[in-house]
Order: structure tokens, then sequence, then C-alpha cells
């Protein structure tokens, strides 16, 4: 082969190679197994909050007519998981500036992308575990108002 074939095939296979090398599409389980380990503990922590909402609602709904345990757990709930997803997402942003600033010269957003998913999933299960908290709250306090009233 003479220079200029060889050439020619290897600028051919360094157009190609970017369209032969996907990146795999981002998923929930690639943005926790990419988390920092105090992030991969709190994305932990609120999804076991949630579950441990929704157990302690039915739970307490089941129970009849006694009335204790469970509320106190909801009611902290109700602030306290949005908060810690706040807080987990303005971390994760911190860190995506702190690697932005310490680059020379532009960033392609590919890069940048997978680090915002995380602080906006982050927020995001913090405001789910928020939500069903509420949710759960309130079906639990509509059902200790019926009990204490016997409406």
């Amino acid at each position: 082969m003479s220079r200029s074939s060889i050439a020619i095939v290897a600028a051919a296979a360094a157009l190609a190679l970017p369209a032969v090398a996907q990146a795999a599409p981002l998923t929930p389980l690639a943005i926790f197994g990419d988390a920092a380990p105090p992030m991969k503990l709190l994305i932990l922590a609120l999804a076991a909050a949630t579950v441990a909402a929704v157990v302690v609602c039915a739970l307490k709904l089941a129970s009849g007519p006694k009335l204790t345990g469970g509320s106190a757990f909801l009611s902290g709930l109700r602030l306290g998981g949005p908060l810690a997803g706040l807080l987990g997402a303005s971390y994760t942003s911190l860190m995506i500036f702190i690697g932005l600033s310490n680059v020379a010269g532009p960033v392609p957003m590919k890069v940048i992308a997978p680090g915002v998913a995380e602080a906006l999933f982050i927020l995001g299960l913090g405001v789910l575990a928020g939500s069903v908290a509420v949710i759960a709250n309130w079906a639990v306090e509509a059902r200790i108002d019926r009990m204490v009233l016997k409406a």
C-alpha cells in the first residue's frame, strides 16, 4: 500500500470513530454509579426514606384505633426530604463548577451533562420524598382526626 492510501484510510478511520464510539444512554443506575460516595449515601437515604414513609403510612392506617408512632417521622420528612435533596444538588453543582474552573478552554456539554443529571436526580429524589411524606402525613392526620372526633 502506498503512503497516500494509508493516509486516506487513517483519515477515514479517524472520521468514523466518533460515529462508532457512542456513549451508552444515561440511566438512573449509571447516575448512581458515577456519583461521589456522599451523594450515593444521600441517594440511598432519600430512597429509603421514601419507602419508609409509605410503610409508616400503611402501618398507621392499618393499625385501627392505635394512634401512636410515625407522625413525627412523616412531619420531619415533609421538610427534610426536599432540603436534603437541595443540599445534595448544591454540593454536586459546586463540584461541577470547581471542575469547570480547573479546565483550560471550553468544555463540551456532553462532559457536563452527567453531573447536571446527578444534581437534578438528587433534587428530584428529595422532592419525591417530601411529596410522599406530605401525602402520607395528610392521610395519617385525617385518620387521627376521624378517630378522635369519631366522625
